[in-house]
């Protein structure tokens, strides 16, 4: 049975949120939405765009669901905050797992998850709500990935990790089983992390050095890539 959808977002992600839905679930992608301020044009993609103080009388909550398509600006919050809008909307908010992606039938997930192809994703693996997994990782067995968590490609994540809100994992990006990653960690591109990190702290390096969050070059970094 086909459900219909709409995309929050209008731009690169959002496009690619289209085309995964589109040829790899039972989803038909109906509109996009933006908040009033951000309507550039009235289609984006082939389809329309609705201005978000429209988008429940013209595409209901009863009827449709929706999928908050945005990067991972400002660390997350961003995507963070238009999944509460989207909720208090009343929308449900659909997860997509890629068909070419290895998981299994234990993976729990919470809604606007977006995992793409080639993941291995182990027996035991928890994704909390609104995470994203670009291609090819690997998520070892019994490993939990907080909300509002992004991971770029190639990221290896050992066995029984326990990673927090709203962090972000650069590609190639490796962690040694059994460690806790805080909340609102910037794991950088290539990091070989081999014991626990706090909360709010840039990883970078390999070995990996830890710069915690009072740190004024953790803080530079953060704020020169997330534009804090």
């Amino acid at each position: 049975m086909t459900r219909s959808l709409v995309i929050f977002g209008a731009a690169e992600v959002a496009s690619l949120a289209k085309f995964y839905f589109s040829h790899d679930s039972d989803y038909e992608v109906k509109a996009f939405t933006v908040d009033d301020a951000y309507v550039g044009s009235d289609t984006f993609d082939g389809l329309p765009v609705v201005p978000f103080s429209e988008v429940t009388k013209k595409y209901p909550p009863g009827t449709h669901r929706m999928h908050v398509a945005l990067s991972y600006m400002k660390l997350n919050q961003l995507r963070a905050d238009k999944y509460a809008q989207a909720k208090e909307a009343g929308y449900e908010l659909a997860s997509y797992i890629c068909s070419k992606s290895v998981v299994w039938p234990d993976l729990g997930h919470g809604d606007n998850c977006f995992v793409l192809e080639n993941q291995t994703v182990q027996p035991g693996v928890r994704l909390g709500n609104n995470v994203m997994l670009w291609s090819g990782n690997h998520i070892g067995h019994g490993s939990v990935i907080g909300d509002h968590t992004y991971f770029a490609s190639h990221v290896v994540v050992s066995g029984h990790c326990k990673i927090g809100q709203r962090c972000f994992l650069g590609v190639n990006a490796t962690l040694r089983d059994f460690l806790t990653v805080g909340d609102e960690c910037f794991i950088t591109m290539d990091a070989s992390v081999v014991k626990n990190v706090p909360d709010r702290a840039v990883v970078l390096g390999n070995p990996a050095t830890i710069l915690e969050a009072n740190d004024r070059k953790a803080q530079a970094i953060k704020k020169n890539y997330f534009k804090l």
